[in-house]
Protein backbone atom coordinates (compact mmCIF):
# COMPACT_ATOMS: atom_id res chain seq x y z
CA UNK A 1 0.00 0.00 0.00
CA UNK A 2 2.83 2.14 0.62
CA UNK A 3 4.51 1.69 -1.97
CA UNK A 4 1.14 2.46 -4.18
CA UNK A 5 1.31 5.91 -2.18
CA UNK A 6 4.43 6.78 -3.00
CA UNK A 7 4.29 5.53 -6.90
CA UNK A 8 0.64 7.66 -7.25
CA UNK A 9 3.28 10.87 -5.58
CA UNK A 10 6.01 10.10 -6.77
CA UNK A 11 3.95 10.23 -10.72
CA UNK A 12 2.40 13.26 -9.42
CA UNK A 13 5.65 15.02 -8.74
CA UNK A 14 7.04 13.91 -12.55
CA UNK A 15 3.82 15.58 -14.01
CA UNK A 16 3.78 18.71 -11.91
CA UNK A 17 7.50 19.43 -13.04
CA UNK A 18 6.93 18.33 -16.44
CA UNK A 19 4.35 20.48 -16.89
CA UNK A 20 6.35 23.55 -14.77
CA UNK A 21 9.31 22.79 -17.71
CA UNK A 22 7.16 22.65 -20.30
CA UNK A 23 5.32 26.16 -19.45
CA UNK A 24 8.92 27.98 -19.04
CA UNK A 25 10.21 27.05 -22.35
CA UNK A 26 7.11 28.16 -24.08
CA UNK A 27 7.08 31.70 -21.76
CA UNK A 28 10.97 31.89 -23.35
CA UNK A 29 9.94 30.87 -26.86
CA UNK A 30 6.96 32.82 -26.33
CA UNK A 31 8.78 36.09 -24.89
CA UNK A 32 11.73 35.91 -27.79
CA UNK A 33 8.59 35.86 -30.39
CA UNK A 34 6.89 39.05 -28.69
CA UNK A 35 10.35 40.93 -28.74
CA UNK A 36 10.92 40.30 -32.27
CA UNK A 37 6.86 41.46 -32.69
CA UNK A 38 7.74 44.23 -30.74
CA UNK A 39 10.35 45.12 -33.31
CA UNK A 40 8.34 44.22 -36.24
CA UNK A 41 5.86 47.07 -34.74
CA UNK A 42 7.75 50.13 -35.03
CA UNK A 43 10.68 49.66 -32.56
CA UNK A 44 13.32 48.87 -35.04
CA UNK A 45 14.95 51.20 -37.33
CA UNK A 46 15.13 50.56 -41.05
CA UNK A 47 18.30 51.10 -42.97
CA UNK A 48 17.50 53.57 -45.83
CA UNK A 49 19.16 53.85 -49.19
CA UNK A 50 19.25 56.18 -51.31
CA UNK A 51 17.42 55.52 -54.50
CA UNK A 52 14.49 53.63 -51.59
CA UNK A 53 11.31 52.67 -52.03
CA UNK A 54 8.56 52.74 -49.44
CA UNK A 55 6.76 49.32 -49.89
CA UNK A 56 3.12 49.31 -49.47
CA UNK A 57 2.15 46.07 -49.49
CA UNK A 58 -1.95 45.74 -49.09
CA UNK A 59 -3.05 42.73 -47.47
CA UNK A 60 -4.66 41.25 -44.83
CA UNK A 61 -7.10 43.22 -42.29
CA UNK A 62 -6.06 47.07 -41.59
CA UNK A 63 -6.51 47.61 -38.03
CA UNK A 64 -6.89 51.16 -36.28
CA UNK A 65 -4.16 51.26 -34.11
CA UNK A 66 -0.28 48.95 -34.02
CA UNK A 67 -0.11 46.22 -31.49
CA UNK A 68 -3.92 45.86 -31.04
CA UNK A 69 -4.30 42.30 -33.58
CA UNK A 70 -5.12 39.07 -31.40
CA UNK A 71 -2.32 36.77 -32.06
CA UNK A 72 -2.15 33.02 -31.08
CA UNK A 73 0.90 32.12 -29.38
CA UNK A 74 0.76 28.80 -31.64
CA UNK A 75 1.34 31.31 -34.29
CA UNK A 76 3.90 33.17 -32.48
CA UNK A 77 5.67 30.36 -31.99
CA UNK A 78 5.31 28.78 -35.90
CA UNK A 79 6.50 32.31 -37.27
CA UNK A 80 3.03 32.35 -39.04
CA UNK A 81 1.67 36.03 -38.14
CA UNK A 82 -1.72 37.14 -39.15
CA UNK A 83 -1.80 39.27 -41.82
CA UNK A 84 -2.69 42.64 -40.47
CA UNK A 85 -1.57 45.87 -41.10
CA UNK A 86 -1.71 49.14 -38.91
CA UNK A 87 -3.48 52.27 -40.03
CA UNK A 88 -1.18 54.38 -38.16
CA UNK A 89 2.21 52.81 -39.23
CA UNK A 90 0.64 52.91 -42.87
CA UNK A 91 0.21 56.61 -42.57
CA UNK A 92 2.86 57.66 -40.94
CA UNK A 93 5.30 55.90 -42.80
CA UNK A 94 3.81 57.69 -46.10
CA UNK A 95 4.04 61.38 -43.99
CA UNK A 96 8.11 60.42 -43.20
CA UNK A 97 8.46 59.38 -46.45
CA UNK A 98 7.14 62.68 -48.35
CA UNK A 99 10.19 64.47 -46.51
CA UNK A 100 12.89 61.64 -46.75
CA UNK A 101 15.43 62.54 -49.63
CA UNK A 102 16.22 58.78 -49.60
CA UNK A 103 12.46 57.63 -50.67
CA UNK A 104 12.03 58.34 -54.71
CA UNK A 105 8.74 56.98 -54.51
CA UNK A 106 5.96 54.73 -53.05
CA UNK A 107 5.42 51.09 -54.43
CA UNK A 108 1.80 50.24 -54.05
CA UNK A 109 1.57 45.79 -54.03
CA UNK A 110 -2.22 45.34 -54.12
CA UNK A 111 -3.05 41.52 -52.78
CA UNK A 112 -6.78 42.40 -51.38
CA UNK A 113 -6.48 44.46 -48.20
CA UNK A 114 -9.59 44.21 -46.36
CA UNK A 115 -10.71 47.74 -44.22
CA UNK A 116 -13.98 50.23 -44.00
CA UNK A 117 -14.66 52.95 -46.00
CA UNK A 118 -13.48 55.70 -43.69
CA UNK A 119 -9.69 53.87 -43.03
CA UNK A 120 -9.31 53.63 -47.49
CA UNK A 121 -10.25 57.01 -47.51
CA UNK A 122 -7.83 58.14 -44.34
CA UNK A 123 -5.04 56.11 -46.40
CA UNK A 124 -5.91 57.26 -49.94
CA UNK A 125 -5.80 61.20 -48.56
CA UNK A 126 -2.25 60.26 -47.27
CA UNK A 127 -0.86 58.76 -50.50
CA UNK A 128 -2.74 61.96 -52.28
CA UNK A 129 -0.77 64.69 -50.23
CA UNK A 130 2.15 62.37 -50.31
CA UNK A 131 2.41 63.37 -54.15
CA UNK A 132 2.15 67.38 -53.35
CA UNK A 133 6.18 66.56 -52.70
CA UNK A 134 6.74 65.59 -56.41
CA UNK A 135 7.48 62.18 -56.10
CA UNK A 136 6.04 59.20 -57.43
CA UNK A 137 3.81 56.72 -56.59
CA UNK A 138 3.42 53.47 -58.61
CA UNK A 139 0.49 50.71 -58.08
CA UNK A 140 0.69 46.56 -59.15
CA UNK A 141 -2.05 44.25 -58.82
CA UNK A 142 -0.58 40.25 -59.82
CA UNK A 143 -3.55 38.59 -59.34
CA UNK A 144 -6.25 42.08 -59.56
CA UNK A 145 -7.49 44.36 -57.96
CA UNK A 146 -10.73 44.21 -55.10
CA UNK A 147 -12.81 47.22 -55.20
CA UNK A 148 -10.74 48.61 -52.01
CA UNK A 149 -7.31 48.56 -53.26
CA UNK A 150 -8.41 50.02 -56.64
CA UNK A 151 -9.38 52.38 -54.47
CA UNK A 152 -6.40 53.45 -53.06
CA UNK A 153 -4.47 52.35 -56.29
CA UNK A 154 -6.23 55.78 -58.36
CA UNK A 155 -4.82 57.45 -56.06
CA UNK A 156 -1.56 56.37 -58.03
CA UNK A 157 0.16 57.66 -60.98
CA UNK A 158 0.13 54.36 -62.83
CA UNK A 159 -1.96 51.52 -61.90
CA UNK A 160 -0.36 47.84 -63.58
CA UNK A 161 -1.95 44.97 -63.82
CA UNK A 162 -0.94 41.20 -64.66
CA UNK A 163 -1.76 40.77 -68.32
CA UNK A 164 -4.88 37.93 -67.06
CA UNK A 165 -5.20 40.01 -63.73
CA UNK A 166 -9.01 41.50 -63.29
CA UNK A 167 -10.24 45.05 -61.84
CA UNK A 168 -13.34 43.78 -59.49
CA UNK A 169 -14.99 47.45 -58.92
CA UNK A 170 -18.59 46.51 -58.00
CA UNK A 171 -20.37 48.99 -55.58
CA UNK A 172 -21.61 48.46 -52.15
CA UNK A 173 -24.22 46.31 -50.92
CA UNK A 174 -24.95 45.23 -47.81
CA UNK A 175 -26.63 40.94 -46.88
CA UNK A 176 -28.39 40.70 -43.51
CA UNK A 177 -29.62 37.16 -42.00
CA UNK A 178 -32.73 37.42 -40.95
CA UNK A 179 -32.84 34.25 -38.66
CA UNK A 180 -36.80 34.62 -36.88
CA UNK A 181 -37.57 31.59 -38.56
CA UNK A 182 -34.80 29.69 -37.97
CA UNK A 183 -35.15 30.89 -33.99
CA UNK A 184 -38.99 29.51 -34.65
CA UNK A 185 -38.08 26.28 -35.65
CA UNK A 186 -35.96 24.96 -32.58
CA UNK A 187 -38.20 26.75 -30.07
CA UNK A 188 -36.03 30.15 -29.19
CA UNK A 189 -38.00 33.30 -29.02
CA UNK A 190 -36.00 36.52 -28.90
CA UNK A 191 -38.19 38.79 -27.00
CA UNK A 192 -37.14 42.21 -28.30
CA UNK A 193 -37.64 45.73 -26.82
CA UNK A 194 -36.51 48.58 -28.14
CA UNK A 195 -36.83 52.49 -29.01
CA UNK A 196 -35.83 53.32 -32.25
CA UNK A 197 -37.67 52.73 -35.49
CA UNK A 198 -34.36 52.31 -37.21
CA UNK A 199 -32.99 50.46 -34.96
CA UNK A 200 -31.90 47.51 -36.85
CA UNK A 201 -30.08 45.40 -34.66
CA UNK A 202 -32.54 43.10 -33.62
CA UNK A 203 -34.68 43.23 -36.87
CA UNK A 204 -32.62 39.63 -37.78
CA UNK A 205 -34.99 37.92 -34.76
CA UNK A 206 -37.86 39.94 -34.61
CA UNK A 207 -38.73 40.03 -38.69
CA UNK A 208 -38.50 37.39 -41.70
CA UNK A 209 -36.92 40.07 -44.13
CA UNK A 210 -35.19 43.82 -43.66
CA UNK A 211 -38.33 46.34 -42.58
CA UNK A 212 -38.82 49.85 -45.28
CA UNK A 213 -36.72 52.24 -41.97
CA UNK A 214 -33.53 49.97 -41.91
CA UNK A 215 -34.13 50.09 -46.45
CA UNK A 216 -34.07 53.32 -45.94
CA UNK A 217 -31.33 54.22 -43.98
CA UNK A 218 -29.36 51.97 -45.94
CA UNK A 219 -29.92 52.86 -49.22
CA UNK A 220 -29.12 56.37 -47.80
CA UNK A 221 -25.82 55.98 -45.87
CA UNK A 222 -24.33 53.16 -48.78
CA UNK A 223 -25.37 55.73 -51.46
CA UNK A 224 -23.07 58.82 -49.73
CA UNK A 225 -20.56 56.49 -49.26
CA UNK A 226 -20.36 55.16 -52.66
CA UNK A 227 -20.73 59.09 -53.91
CA UNK A 228 -17.54 59.65 -52.31
CA UNK A 229 -15.10 56.51 -52.80
CA UNK A 230 -16.92 56.26 -57.26
CA UNK A 231 -16.23 60.49 -57.31
CA UNK A 232 -12.81 59.87 -56.41
CA UNK A 233 -11.88 56.90 -58.56
CA UNK A 234 -13.32 58.40 -61.41
CA UNK A 235 -12.18 62.01 -61.04
CA UNK A 236 -8.66 60.39 -60.89
CA UNK A 237 -8.53 58.02 -63.80
CA UNK A 238 -10.29 61.04 -66.17
CA UNK A 239 -13.29 59.41 -66.20
CA UNK A 240 -16.85 60.98 -66.17
CA UNK A 241 -18.80 59.66 -63.00
CA UNK A 242 -21.88 58.39 -64.62
CA UNK A 243 -19.45 56.54 -67.60
CA UNK A 244 -17.43 55.16 -64.69
CA UNK A 245 -20.99 53.93 -62.95
CA UNK A 246 -21.87 52.36 -66.08
CA UNK A 247 -18.49 50.51 -66.35
CA UNK A 248 -19.64 49.38 -62.58
CA UNK A 249 -22.41 48.01 -63.98
CA UNK A 250 -21.24 45.69 -66.61
CA UNK A 251 -19.41 43.43 -64.20
CA UNK A 252 -16.21 45.07 -64.34
CA UNK A 253 -14.27 41.49 -62.97
CA UNK A 254 -15.41 39.69 -66.28
CA UNK A 255 -14.05 41.81 -68.37
CA UNK A 256 -10.89 41.29 -70.42
CA UNK A 257 -7.48 42.94 -69.73
CA UNK A 258 -7.35 44.98 -73.25
CA UNK A 259 -10.67 46.76 -72.45
CA UNK A 260 -9.35 47.63 -69.31
CA UNK A 261 -6.26 49.49 -70.70
CA UNK A 262 -9.44 50.59 -73.35
CA UNK A 263 -11.32 52.73 -70.54
CA UNK A 264 -8.59 53.80 -68.97
CA UNK A 265 -9.15 52.06 -65.78
CA UNK A 266 -5.16 50.97 -66.18
CA UNK A 267 -2.24 52.14 -67.69
CA UNK A 268 -0.18 48.83 -68.60
CA UNK A 269 0.15 45.22 -68.23
CA UNK A 270 3.20 43.83 -66.83
CA UNK A 271 4.25 40.01 -65.59
CA UNK A 272 5.72 40.80 -61.96
CA UNK A 273 9.15 40.13 -63.12
CA UNK A 274 8.25 42.62 -65.85
CA UNK A 275 6.80 45.19 -62.96
CA UNK A 276 10.17 44.22 -60.79
CA UNK A 277 12.23 45.27 -63.69
CA UNK A 278 10.28 49.21 -64.36
CA UNK A 279 10.91 49.42 -60.42
CA UNK A 280 14.70 49.03 -60.73
CA UNK A 281 14.57 51.57 -64.09
CA UNK A 282 12.59 54.36 -61.94
CA UNK A 283 15.52 53.98 -59.36
CA UNK A 284 18.57 54.06 -61.40
CA UNK A 285 19.39 50.24 -60.64
CA UNK A 286 20.68 47.41 -62.87
CA UNK A 287 18.26 44.24 -64.12
CA UNK A 288 20.41 42.11 -62.00
CA UNK A 289 20.41 44.17 -58.92
CA UNK A 290 18.81 43.30 -55.51
CA UNK A 291 15.70 45.02 -55.47
CA UNK A 292 14.64 44.18 -52.36
CA UNK A 293 17.33 46.10 -50.44
CA UNK A 294 15.89 49.25 -51.64
CA UNK A 295 12.43 48.46 -50.75
CA UNK A 296 11.19 50.28 -47.25
CA UNK A 297 8.78 48.84 -45.08
CA UNK A 298 6.69 50.28 -43.30
CA UNK A 299 6.77 48.46 -39.68
CA UNK A 300 10.42 48.78 -39.79
CA UNK A 301 10.39 52.70 -40.92
CA UNK A 302 8.48 54.06 -38.66
CA UNK A 303 9.85 53.97 -34.97
CA UNK A 304 7.91 56.23 -32.80
CA UNK A 305 4.20 55.80 -32.82
CA UNK A 306 3.73 54.62 -29.32
CA UNK A 307 7.19 55.99 -27.67
CA UNK A 308 6.01 58.40 -25.09
CA UNK A 309 6.00 61.91 -25.55
CA UNK A 310 8.27 64.08 -23.20
CA UNK A 311 6.52 67.41 -21.45
CA UNK A 312 3.47 68.56 -22.64
CA UNK A 313 1.55 67.09 -25.22
CA UNK A 314 -1.53 66.36 -26.63
CA UNK A 315 -3.38 62.54 -25.05
CA UNK A 316 -4.62 60.55 -28.23
CA UNK A 317 -6.99 58.07 -26.49
CA UNK A 318 -8.21 54.98 -28.32
CA UNK A 319 -12.00 53.45 -28.07
CA UNK A 320 -11.76 50.78 -30.21
CA UNK A 321 -14.36 48.19 -30.85
CA UNK A 322 -17.47 46.96 -28.99
CA UNK A 323 -18.35 48.70 -25.48
CA UNK A 324 -18.13 45.90 -22.96
CA UNK A 325 -18.57 42.94 -24.94
CA UNK A 326 -18.75 40.22 -22.75
CA UNK A 327 -16.77 37.06 -22.36
CA UNK A 328 -16.58 34.73 -25.28
CA UNK A 329 -15.93 31.25 -25.00
CA UNK A 330 -13.62 30.13 -22.14
CA UNK A 331 -13.54 33.87 -20.84
CA UNK A 332 -12.21 35.36 -24.12
CA UNK A 333 -13.47 39.15 -24.73
CA UNK A 334 -12.55 42.42 -26.94
CA UNK A 335 -13.12 45.74 -27.37
CA UNK A 336 -13.54 48.53 -24.95
CA UNK A 337 -12.94 48.00 -21.55
CA UNK A 338 -14.90 51.01 -19.69
CA UNK A 339 -13.48 50.65 -16.59
CA UNK A 340 -9.91 50.34 -17.89
CA UNK A 341 -10.61 53.79 -19.77
CA UNK A 342 -12.14 55.24 -17.67
CA UNK A 343 -9.62 55.25 -14.97
CA UNK A 344 -7.41 56.06 -17.62
CA UNK A 345 -9.66 59.49 -18.59
CA UNK A 346 -9.63 60.66 -14.72
CA UNK A 347 -5.70 60.00 -14.79
CA UNK A 348 -5.06 62.18 -17.88
CA UNK A 349 -6.99 64.74 -16.34
CA UNK A 350 -4.61 64.89 -12.88
CA UNK A 351 -1.55 64.69 -15.09
CA UNK A 352 -0.42 68.03 -15.88
CA UNK A 353 1.40 67.46 -18.72
CA UNK A 354 -1.61 66.66 -20.59
CA UNK A 355 -2.90 69.83 -22.20
CA UNK A 356 -6.19 68.12 -24.31
CA UNK A 357 -7.48 65.06 -25.03
CA UNK A 358 -8.37 63.55 -28.10
CA UNK A 359 -10.80 60.45 -28.13
CA UNK A 360 -9.68 58.13 -31.33
CA UNK A 361 -13.13 55.86 -31.55
CA UNK A 362 -14.06 53.49 -33.52
CA UNK A 363 -16.75 51.68 -32.17
CA UNK A 364 -19.97 50.37 -32.92
CA UNK A 365 -21.03 50.75 -29.86
CA UNK A 366 -22.25 48.37 -26.75
CA UNK A 367 -23.37 48.38 -23.08
CA UNK A 368 -25.76 51.48 -22.71
CA UNK A 369 -24.20 51.22 -18.58
CA UNK A 370 -20.30 50.86 -20.13
CA UNK A 371 -21.12 53.83 -22.36
CA UNK A 372 -22.38 56.36 -19.44
CA UNK A 373 -19.47 55.46 -17.40
CA UNK A 374 -17.33 56.49 -20.15
CA UNK A 375 -19.83 59.67 -20.42
CA UNK A 376 -18.78 60.96 -16.97
CA UNK A 377 -15.53 60.02 -16.74
CA UNK A 378 -15.05 62.67 -19.83
CA UNK A 379 -17.31 65.15 -18.33
CA UNK A 380 -14.83 64.65 -15.30
CA UNK A 381 -12.09 65.45 -17.67
CA UNK A 382 -14.04 68.71 -18.94
CA UNK A 383 -14.01 70.25 -15.80
CA UNK A 384 -10.06 70.60 -15.72
CA UNK A 385 -10.76 73.41 -18.91
CA UNK A 386 -8.60 71.00 -21.00
CA UNK A 387 -10.03 71.06 -24.70
CA UNK A 388 -11.95 67.37 -25.86
CA UNK A 389 -12.45 66.55 -29.50
CA UNK A 390 -13.39 63.26 -30.86
CA UNK A 391 -11.84 61.82 -34.03
CA UNK A 392 -14.22 59.42 -35.17
CA UNK A 393 -12.70 56.64 -37.56
CA UNK A 394 -15.20 53.62 -39.56
CA UNK A 395 -17.74 53.43 -36.97
CA UNK A 396 -18.52 55.74 -34.06
CA UNK A 397 -22.64 55.01 -33.61
CA UNK A 398 -24.86 54.29 -30.89
CA UNK A 399 -22.75 53.74 -27.28
CA UNK A 400 -20.08 54.89 -29.86
CA UNK A 401 -21.79 58.47 -30.41
CA UNK A 402 -22.68 58.31 -26.77
CA UNK A 403 -18.86 58.66 -25.59
CA UNK A 404 -18.66 61.07 -28.11
CA UNK A 405 -21.20 63.38 -27.96
CA UNK A 406 -19.82 65.66 -25.23
CA UNK A 407 -16.69 66.83 -26.98
CA UNK A 408 -16.16 70.12 -27.46
CA UNK A 409 -15.85 69.27 -31.24
CA UNK A 410 -16.42 66.36 -32.86
CA UNK A 411 -14.44 64.81 -36.40
CA UNK A 412 -15.66 62.90 -38.78
CA UNK A 413 -14.45 61.42 -42.32
CA UNK A 414 -17.49 61.67 -45.34
CA UNK A 415 -17.21 57.85 -45.11
CA UNK A 416 -17.42 57.63 -41.60
CA UNK A 417 -20.99 55.53 -40.27
CA UNK A 418 -22.34 57.73 -37.02
CA UNK A 419 -25.52 58.22 -34.86
CA UNK A 420 -27.95 55.08 -34.59
CA UNK A 421 -28.94 56.98 -31.26
CA UNK A 422 -31.18 54.26 -29.90
CA UNK A 423 -31.54 51.25 -27.50
CA UNK A 424 -32.51 47.88 -26.85
CA UNK A 425 -32.71 44.71 -24.98
CA UNK A 426 -33.23 41.13 -26.07
CA UNK A 427 -33.95 38.23 -23.58
CA UNK A 428 -34.05 34.68 -25.20
CA UNK A 429 -36.78 32.22 -24.24
CA UNK A 430 -36.15 28.66 -24.46
CA UNK A 431 -39.34 27.51 -23.38
CA UNK A 432 -40.86 26.45 -26.82
CA UNK A 433 -37.46 24.15 -27.31
CA UNK A 434 -37.61 23.06 -23.39
CA UNK A 435 -41.33 21.72 -23.36
CA UNK A 436 -42.08 21.12 -27.02
CA UNK A 437 -38.75 19.85 -28.91
CA UNK A 438 -37.14 18.53 -25.68
CA UNK A 439 -39.90 17.45 -23.59
CA UNK A 440 -38.90 19.52 -20.29
CA UNK A 441 -40.79 21.52 -18.64
CA UNK A 442 -40.14 23.74 -16.03
CA UNK A 443 -41.71 23.73 -12.68
CA UNK A 444 -41.23 27.39 -10.67
CA UNK A 445 -41.33 27.89 -7.05
CA UNK A 446 -41.44 32.09 -6.21
CA UNK A 447 -42.00 34.46 -3.26
CA UNK A 448 -43.21 37.54 -4.91
CA UNK A 449 -45.10 38.08 -8.56
CA UNK A 450 -41.91 38.84 -10.69
CA UNK A 451 -38.94 36.91 -8.48
CA UNK A 452 -38.94 34.21 -12.17
CA UNK A 453 -38.26 36.85 -14.08
CA UNK A 454 -34.16 35.94 -15.35
CA UNK A 455 -35.83 32.33 -15.71
CA UNK A 456 -35.14 31.45 -19.68
CA UNK A 457 -37.59 28.90 -19.86
CA UNK A 458 -40.27 31.13 -18.85
CA UNK A 459 -41.83 33.93 -21.09
CA UNK A 460 -41.69 36.88 -20.10
CA UNK A 461 -45.50 38.20 -18.13
CA UNK A 462 -47.02 41.45 -19.71
CA UNK A 463 -46.12 42.80 -16.25
CA UNK A 464 -42.77 42.11 -16.96
CA UNK A 465 -42.21 42.79 -20.12
CA UNK A 466 -43.76 46.67 -20.05
CA UNK A 467 -41.45 47.34 -16.69
CA UNK A 468 -38.61 46.57 -19.13
CA UNK A 469 -40.15 48.46 -21.98
CA UNK A 470 -40.37 51.27 -19.46
CA UNK A 471 -36.36 50.94 -18.71
CA UNK A 472 -35.61 50.53 -21.96
CA UNK A 473 -37.42 53.69 -22.65
CA UNK A 474 -35.53 55.61 -19.54
CA UNK A 475 -32.23 54.90 -20.98
CA UNK A 476 -33.48 56.20 -24.65
CA UNK A 477 -34.36 59.24 -22.63
CA UNK A 478 -31.03 59.65 -21.26
CA UNK A 479 -29.12 58.61 -24.31
CA UNK A 480 -30.69 61.63 -25.99
CA UNK A 481 -30.10 64.02 -23.15
CA UNK A 482 -26.55 63.02 -23.40
CA UNK A 483 -26.42 63.76 -27.11
CA UNK A 484 -28.75 67.10 -26.45
CA UNK A 485 -26.47 68.51 -23.75
CA UNK A 486 -23.56 67.63 -25.52
CA UNK A 487 -24.08 69.51 -29.14
CA UNK A 488 -25.97 72.27 -26.99
CA UNK A 489 -29.56 72.02 -28.68
CA UNK A 490 -33.22 70.79 -27.47
CA UNK A 491 -33.81 67.01 -26.99
CA UNK A 492 -36.69 67.39 -28.94
CA UNK A 493 -34.49 68.01 -31.67
CA UNK A 494 -32.35 65.35 -31.59
CA UNK A 495 -35.12 62.84 -30.91
CA UNK A 496 -35.68 63.62 -34.78
CA UNK A 497 -32.65 62.39 -36.20
CA UNK A 498 -32.49 59.58 -33.43
CA UNK A 499 -34.45 56.71 -33.97
CA UNK A 500 -31.77 54.54 -34.07
CA UNK A 501 -31.12 55.62 -37.89
CA UNK A 502 -27.28 55.05 -38.95
CA UNK A 503 -25.53 58.29 -40.72
CA UNK A 504 -23.14 58.91 -43.06
CA UNK A 505 -20.33 61.43 -41.94
CA UNK A 506 -21.38 64.24 -44.10
CA UNK A 507 -25.42 63.90 -43.07
CA UNK A 508 -24.42 63.56 -40.13
CA UNK A 509 -22.56 67.10 -40.16
CA UNK A 510 -25.40 69.03 -42.39
CA UNK A 511 -27.90 67.62 -39.39
CA UNK A 512 -25.56 68.89 -36.60
CA UNK A 513 -24.11 65.48 -35.58
CA UNK A 514 -20.67 66.07 -36.01
CA UNK A 515 -18.52 69.46 -36.63
CA UNK A 516 -16.10 69.40 -38.71
CA UNK A 517 -15.41 67.04 -41.71
CA UNK A 518 -11.49 65.75 -40.88
CA UNK A 519 -8.99 63.10 -39.55
CA UNK A 520 -7.46 62.46 -36.69
CA UNK A 521 -4.64 65.03 -37.59
CA UNK A 522 -7.38 67.61 -38.16
CA UNK A 523 -8.56 67.14 -34.11
CA UNK A 524 -5.20 66.54 -32.86
CA UNK A 525 -4.68 70.63 -34.38
CA UNK A 526 -7.41 71.91 -33.10
CA UNK A 527 -6.67 70.77 -29.29
CA UNK A 528 -3.20 71.88 -29.84
CA UNK A 529 -4.59 75.29 -30.43
CA UNK A 530 -7.18 75.65 -27.64
CA UNK A 531 -4.53 74.03 -25.15
CA UNK A 532 -2.22 77.31 -26.77
CA UNK A 533 0.83 75.18 -27.86
CA UNK A 534 2.70 76.31 -30.86
CA UNK A 535 1.39 74.88 -34.20
CA UNK A 536 3.72 72.69 -36.11
CA UNK A 537 5.37 71.61 -32.34
CA UNK A 538 2.47 69.79 -31.00
CA UNK A 539 3.58 66.44 -29.46
CA UNK A 540 1.21 63.60 -28.96
CA UNK A 541 0.88 60.34 -27.03
CA UNK A 542 -0.84 57.41 -27.48
CA UNK A 543 -2.95 55.62 -24.72
CA UNK A 544 -3.73 53.37 -23.16
CA UNK A 545 -0.25 51.93 -23.41
CA UNK A 546 0.56 48.99 -24.75
CA UNK A 547 1.31 46.55 -22.45
CA UNK A 548 1.75 42.56 -22.96
CA UNK A 549 -0.62 40.55 -20.64
CA UNK A 550 0.86 36.69 -20.62
CA UNK A 551 -2.04 35.36 -18.69
CA UNK A 552 -4.50 36.98 -20.89
CA UNK A 553 -2.81 35.95 -24.02
CA UNK A 554 -2.70 31.89 -22.79
CA UNK A 555 -6.40 32.36 -21.96
CA UNK A 556 -7.02 33.88 -25.54
CA UNK A 557 -4.65 31.56 -26.99
CA UNK A 558 -6.90 28.24 -25.74
CA UNK A 559 -10.16 30.49 -26.96
CA UNK A 560 -9.08 30.39 -30.09
CA UNK A 561 -8.15 26.90 -30.46
CA UNK A 562 -11.63 25.91 -28.90
CA UNK A 563 -13.03 28.48 -31.29
CA UNK A 564 -11.28 26.84 -34.56
CA UNK A 565 -12.22 23.43 -33.13
CA UNK A 566 -15.85 24.53 -33.08
CA UNK A 567 -15.89 26.64 -36.22
CA UNK A 568 -14.60 23.17 -37.53
CA UNK A 569 -17.42 21.11 -36.35
CA UNK A 570 -20.16 23.16 -37.17
CA UNK A 571 -19.33 25.28 -40.25
CA UNK A 572 -21.58 27.85 -41.82
CA UNK A 573 -24.14 27.42 -38.49
CA UNK A 574 -21.28 28.52 -36.39
CA UNK A 575 -21.73 32.10 -36.90
CA UNK A 576 -25.28 31.94 -35.98
CA UNK A 577 -24.22 29.99 -32.63
CA UNK A 578 -21.75 32.54 -31.96
CA UNK A 579 -24.07 34.95 -32.24
CA UNK A 580 -26.16 33.29 -30.48
CA UNK A 581 -23.50 33.15 -27.69
CA UNK A 582 -22.78 36.68 -28.10
CA UNK A 583 -26.22 37.76 -27.04
CA UNK A 584 -26.50 35.68 -23.93
CA UNK A 585 -23.40 36.74 -22.41
CA UNK A 586 -24.10 40.73 -22.81
CA UNK A 587 -25.72 41.65 -19.18
CA UNK A 588 -26.45 44.91 -20.18
CA UNK A 589 -29.12 46.91 -22.40
CA UNK A 590 -27.72 47.99 -25.26
CA UNK A 591 -26.63 51.09 -27.29
CA UNK A 592 -25.52 48.73 -30.73
CA UNK A 593 -25.66 48.90 -34.57
CA UNK A 594 -26.81 46.53 -36.49
CA UNK A 595 -24.10 43.40 -36.89
CA UNK A 596 -21.51 43.37 -39.65
CA UNK A 597 -18.51 45.48 -40.56
CA UNK A 598 -18.87 47.67 -44.25
CA UNK A 599 -16.00 47.01 -46.05
CA UNK A 600 -15.22 48.81 -49.12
Amino acid sequence: MMKKFLLIVCGSFVGVTLALMLFFITSVIFSITMVGISASSGKSTAKVQDNSVLHLQLSGEIIERAGTAETSMMQLVQGNLPQTTSLQVLVKSIEKAAEDDKIKGIYLECDGSSAAPASRELLRNALVKFKKSGKWIIAYGNEGYDQGDYYLATAADSIFLNPIGAVDVHGMASATPYLKRLFDKVGVEMQVIRVGRFKSAVEPYMLDSISPENREQQLHYMGSIWGVMSESMAKARKIDPVKFNTMVDSVLVTQPTDSLLKDHLVDKLFYRNEMEDHLRALIGLKADDDLSERLVEPVSYVTDIEEAASGEHVAVLYAVGEIDAGGGPMGSSSGIDTEQLSEEIFDLAKNDDVKGLVLRVNSPGGSAFGSEQMWHALEEFKKTGKPFAVSMSDYAASGGYYISAGADRIFAMPTTITGSIGIFGVIPCFQDLAENKLGVKTSVVKTNANADLGITTKRLTATQRAAIQRMINAGYDLFTKRCATGRKVSQDSIKTIAEGRVWDGITAKKIGLVDELGDLDAAIAWVGKKAGLKDGDIKTQNYPALETDWRAMLDKLMAQQYEARLQGEMGFLYQWHKELQTILNRHHVLCLMENGKIEF
